[in-house]
């Protein structure tokens, strides 16, 4: 009797161990599938991520190819002007510093270049310069319109007899004016603007100066 209780109790705990067993093993693979289910939803996010970078990149690739297209045209126009020349620069003006202001061409030109200290009248020297300007005004800029811009520093006029820098600034630039009239421009293009000690350079003597503007150059 007390055999068949033992042998009955004995199989009675082993089904209850095979079954503790079966629910730890489905445990187990839950776990293993909620880690592999976690690790391929990082993965899919990661993945997402790139995705957008490069969509990103593609569209500043594509941004830039088209800048690029749109400067290769903007020179092959410039250069078809006479703006630049076969190098990609722009054109020289002898004693001038030349640059780009939007779709404008500016020649500066000093002021103690062009004039003696609180002075109006042209120094020799500055002819050479002058010329060259007008030479391009009867080529490469035939049609266009010229700003000439008068500038000073910010020094108060003291010993000379204009009543301020403004009044100075806008003689310089008439003297451009009427000199280019001289070499033949049109006085219907030009125009004198005086902006005084408005706008201000790096140094005094950067400061003063005569900007000549082609216009749309």
């Amino acid at each position: 009797m007390d055999g068949r209780i033992t042998k009955r109790l004995f199989g009675t705990l082993l089904a209850a161990a095979i079954a503790i067993s079966s629910v730890g093993c489905s445990n187990n693979k839950r776990t293993d599938f909620d880690a592999l289910e976690a690790e391929n939803n990082e993965l899919r996010g990661q993945l997402a991520a790139l995705e957008g970078e490069r969509v990103m990149w593609q569209s500043t690739k594509t941004k830039l190819e088209q800048e690029n297209s749109e400067l290769a045209a903007a020179l092959e126009e410039m250069r078809a002007a006479g703006t630049v020349d076969n190098d990609g620069g722009l054109v020289d003006v002898p004693g001038a510093t030349v640059s780009m202001r939007g779709s404008d061409l500016v020649v500066s030109v000093a002021g103690d270049v062009l004039f003696d200290s609180g002075q109006v009248t042209l120094k020799s020297g500055a002819k050479q310069t002058l010329d060259s300007v007008s030479r391009l005004l009867q080529s490469q800029f035939a049609g266009n319109e010229v700003r000439i811009e008068g500038y000073t520093d910010t020094d108060p006029i003291r010993k000379s007899k204009w009543a301020s820098n403004d009044h100075l600034s806008f003689e310089r630039g008439h003297a451009v004016e009427k000199y280019l009239i001289s070499r033949g421009i049109d006085t219907r293009r030009m125009y004198v603007a005086a902006f005084g000690p408005d706008r201000p350079r790096g140094s005094k003597a950067e400061s003063r100066r005569v900007e000549i503007v082609i216009l749309g150059g």
